[in-house]
């Protein structure tokens, strides 16, 4: 009889251990966002800014593209882009409430500057609810899913190899 109570107490014990033992807890990386692609996402401010890049048929200029989701019961709009290029003048772009925009259906930003294939680019987006929103951006060759998404259309046109292999990140 004596040794019911040790048994007892043991398997208590391994039981209130278990939680522990089985790695179960809190901010698991299965319970975050995860978007796999190549683009910068951002969810902290109300309107989402997902699979962000710029997409850039030659060096130097490019279009900026991304999926602005709006989370909030009023409509608001992506009024400004910033940071290290030179942005070309954009009317706002509106993002009605609860509904989401793609800049990759024709209303991408055009950009210019000192950038290539393979580099990051530090943006800030502003939006028309007061909030900004700084991501580092890829540069992406306008090849493949990206085709046909630079809207510079330069008459000197000259286009990335796309057979070629792409720079890696930092390469230009």
């Amino acid at each position: 009889m004596h040794l019911r109570r040790p048994l007892a107490l043991c398997a208590g014990a391994l039981a209130l251990s278990l939680g522990v033992l089985t790695s179960c807890g809190f901010d698991l990386a299965t319970d975050r966002p995860y978007t796999p692609g190549v683009g910068a996402n951002n969810r902290d401010a109300d309107v989402d800014v997902l699979a962000a890049v710029i997409v850039a048929a030659q060096p130097n200029e490019a279009t900026f593209i991304a999926t602005l989701v709006n989370n909030t019961e009023t409509d608001a709009s992506l009024t400004g882009v910033s940071g290290g290029v030179d942005v070309a003048p954009f009317e706002p772009i509106e993002v009605a409430s609860r509904d989401y925009v793609n800049l990759a259906d024709g209303d991408g930003v055009l950009v210019t500057g000192d950038f290539d294939a393979g580099q990051v680019i530090e943006l800030t987006l502003t939006m028309s609810t007061g909030e900004a929103v700084t991501l580092n951006v890829p540069v992406v060759r306008a090849c493949q899913e990206y085709l046909g998404l630079d809207l510079t259309g330069k008459s000197t046109f000259i286009p990335y190899d796309c057979s070629a292999e792409p720079p890696a990140a930092g390469e230009h």
